[in-house]
């Protein structure tokens, strides 16, 4: 008998390691003989970075970058076998910018540049890139201003790598940039926006980094800017879906660095050999914090479901929450939830590691019941 356990981690209570032991602890007492498979995963957002490179044997480098607002900050990145995986919220993320400095017009993705070319330089041929929380909404010209790119104006001023100044972009200078050739660039990306509209960058997240109504039109006047100058550079559009990631830097990568978007949470499972674990597999055991209408699209318990190849699925959630039954439709066997009374999210969060394993126990009886 063969159990692979695969949730995500609950943020602020249980760490995906917890959730690990709590399983293969229950499991191995009511079926001695069976193997326990204990994977960790995130969606390519937090936790990501310690997920991957726990599992393939990695390690660590820190890199001082410069931060969203212009200090000088340590960031990670993490390095197995020939490759890189890179967490923009390491060097541009929002909780890097306290809430009275957020503004999406000034800040820039210059760091995540400055991680790139340190992982480039180092000599890993695969970077990985996850797009996730960004305080950006420079179009990645932050970033590519550290790959060695320069920007100009229509009357030759260079321009600096922010949101606000997308608008003066009229010429694009590569001469400095630095030698790709030969990198294989994967961003992770869960997101479907484009660059540019209503659903795009600037409009859809732009109002949690900072920006003003005022900023909002100022910024997408800026990135319509942007795009035209780089479809004119290029000879194609970057207005893609995935483009708008992470204040556009999603756009950016694929077009100057030919990156491909993929999802999260599959790249993850692929990185963390999760179809090896699954196969003649009797259950997976899967969850994350809260399930509900998210979690049906592109999260990590959706991404278990769409490559479980057969074997049944449990969730154990901390909570259950509104559309958490489109799930059932995707394959999944039951949600399970470890709040069982009334009770404040602190008292959950503070004994989240006793209710998840009283839960975990109700799991196996179950299952006991079924599998002699």
């Amino acid at each position: 008998m063969k159990f692979v356990f695969a949730s995500d981690s609950f943020k602020g209570s249980l760490t995906g390691e917890k959730i690990n032991e709590i399983l293969s602890r229950v499991a191995l007492k009511y079926f001695p003989q069976s193997e326990c498979i204990p994977l960790l995963i995130a969606d390519g957002g937090e936790g990501t970075l310690e997920a991957v490179i726990s599992q393939k044997n990695g390690s660590y480098v820190t890199v001082e970058v410069t931060s969203p607002t212009g200090d000088k900050i340590p960031a990670r990145y993490g390095v197995f076998e020939d490759s890189a995986l890179i967490c923009m919220s390491e060097a541009s993320g929002l909780p890097l910018v306290p809430q009275e400095k957020r503004s999406a017009r000034y800040t820039t993705t210059y760091g995540t540049g400055e991680l790139i070319r340190h992982a480039v330089a180092s000599g890993y041929k695969k970077l990985y890139v996850t797009l996730g929380g960004s305080a950006t909404n420079d179009g990645g010209t932050g970033a590519l201003a550290a790959l060695g790119y320069t920007f100009y104006d229509k009357n030759g001023c260079p321009c600096k790598g922010i949101g606000d100044e997308l608008i003066r972009i009229a010429r694009i200078d590569g001469q400095n940039a630095i030698d790709t050739t030969g990198v294989q660039v994967t961003l992770l990306c869960d997101v479907s926006n484009p660059l540019l509209g209503e659903q795009g960058a600037t409009y859809t997240y732009g109002r949690q980094k900072g920006a003003t109504d005022e900023d909002l039109a100022y910024l997408e006047a800026g990135m319509q800017n942007w795009a035209a100058v780089m479809q004119a550079y290029f000879g194609f559009s970057a207005n893609i879906a995935g483009g708008g990631a992470a204040g556009g830097i999603g756009a950016a990568l694929y077009a100057f660095l030919k990156a491909e978007i993929r999802s999260g949470i599959r790249t993850v499972l692929d990185l963390c050999g999760f179809d090896e674990a699954v196969n003649g597999a009797t259950l997976v055991v899967t969850g994350e914090g809260r399930v509900d209408w998210q979690s049906a699209n592109g999260k990590v318990i959706d991404g278990i479901l769409q490559r479980a190849n057969g074997v049944p699925v449990v969730a154990i959630a901390g909570s259950k929450g509104v559309g958490a039954e489109k799930l059932y439709d995707k394959g999944l066997t039951a949600v399970f939830a470890i709040v069982n009374k009334p009770m404040t999210l602190d008292e959950a969060i503070e004994n989240a590691e006793a209710l998840y394993e009283k839960t975990a126990e109700d799991v196996f009886r179950y299952l006991k019941a079924f599998i002699k």
